[in-house]
């Protein structure tokens, strides 16, 4: 395991160990952040430890104390309380995989005293460890404007001294919108990126949330969709549009599971954004997909999240009911400019009513749009396809 592969798959976890070790997330996230750079000096040189998720939280411990000690000693508070916190949790053990430790740091970034967007993004930069940037791209925002909210929301936990655990069970309510959101986040920038340790550590919050919330239809509803979309992952080689893909690559078992989870919320009749988009994924990984129902399920959706995003997709569902003129006009109503996959769409269907140079440009907005690798060469390849056709 490199230090890179390392990082992606235990930064959350180490982070949410440390938060609970010291109480406090700025001391945590660099207690990380320096682990992983003795990691970078030492592992060349002695090798891979046995169990790297446990090096790195130890030496983030001891890093973090030293740091600590030091600045107690010139009368900060702040740094005292963090080391007394530490004295108290005694010395770290290693003892499988902390579960817990990820959902309760879940639910402190998503206090109710934070905004919406800003509980959103703490959680994906601590639990995540995505970058500034990456999470600005995520919110369609500048850099600058998300390093802001993130500062902001770590000095309001800070400040407010909001406890680090899994809320009360008549406090979950009021949490879960951004704890849902915060989950599917994680599993979009994984499945974008692609990083299937994100979308595996999403998909295994997910079941840790509808363990913790079983009488929460929209927890299940985001299982089943995550489920759903991921089970379509060694099939986006071939196209992101579901028409490119070949079928026979996708995953039998998540599909099923997904659909029986859609078909028992459907007979909740309790629906919410999360179940549409599940129930709208269940009627692709049919044989054949029934477009009309996926355009009457997304006109459902509107009603519950009326956004350009949305209404994108059910203009990708138009088009396959009513042509790509149709789909077209809808689109060319919406405010995307800096999203990449509105260009995209915008070219698909420029490219089917053949209109190759509008097309060719409409591909060449989206290319830079986009860090996928996988997006990047599926572009590409168009570009070069209209360029031979023309």
């Amino acid at each position: 395991m490199s230090v890179e592969d390392a990082f992606r798959a235990e930064h959350g976890r180490a982070v949410a160990v440390l938060v609970g070790v010291f109480g406090d997330l700025d001391v945590a996230e660099d207690a990380v952040a320096d682990a992983f750079t003795v990691a970078v000096e030492r592992w060349p040189v002695d090798g891979v430890p046995p169990s790297p998720a446990g090096w790195i939280i130890t030496t983030a411990r001891r890093r973090a104390i030293d740091r600590l000690r030091r600045e107690a000693s010139r009368d900060d508070r702040h740094a005292q309380a963090a080391l007394l916190a530490a004295q108290r949790a005694g010395p770290h053990e290693e003892v499988g995989p902390v579960r817990d430790d990820r959902l309760r740091l879940i639910f402190t970034c998503c206090h109710p005293s934070l905004a919406m967007p800003a509980r959103v993004a703490l959680t994906l930069r601590l639990l995540g460890g995505l970058s500034t940037a990456e999470i600005a791209r995520a919110f369609l925002v500048p850099e600058a404007t998300m390093a802001q909210r993130l500062v902001r929301a770590k000095g309001k936990i800070r400040d407010a001294r909001i406890p680090y655990r899994v809320p009360r069970e008549a406090d979950l309510p009021e949490r879960v919108k951004a704890v849902l959101a915060v989950v599917y986040l994680i599993f979009n920038q994984g499945y974008v990126g692609p990083r299937d340790e994100l979308c595996d550590e999403a998909i295994r919050l997910g079941r840790a949330l509808v363990k913790l919330m079983p009488d929460e239809p929209e927890a299940a509803g985001l299982l089943a969709l995550m489920l759903l979309v991921y089970s379509r992952r060694e099939a986006r080689a071939g196209g992101v549009l579901l028409r490119d893909q070949d079928r026979a690559l996708w995953d039998a078992a998540m599909i099923i599971e997904g659909q029986a989870l859609v078909r028992r919320l459907i007979a909740r009749n309790a629906p919410g954004p999360y179940q549409l988009q599940a129930a709208i994924n269940a009627v692709h990984s049919e044989g054949v997909t029934d477009w009309p129902q996926v355009v009457a399920l997304y006109d459902q959706l509107l009603l519950f999240t009326p956004t350009p995003v949305v209404a994108l997709h059910r203009a990708v569902a138009v088009a396959e009911v009513s042509g790509a003129a149709a789909a077209l006009a809808l689109v060319d109503e919406l405010e995307l400019e800096t999203y990449h996959l509105f260009h995209a769409v915008r070219a698909d269907l420029l490219r089917r009513l053949g209109r190759r140079d509008e097309a060719r440009d409409a591909y060449a907005a989206a290319l830079p749009l986009t860090e996928s690798e996988t997006e990047q060469a599926l572009i590409r390849r168009r570009i070069a396809e209209l360029a031979t056709s023309s």
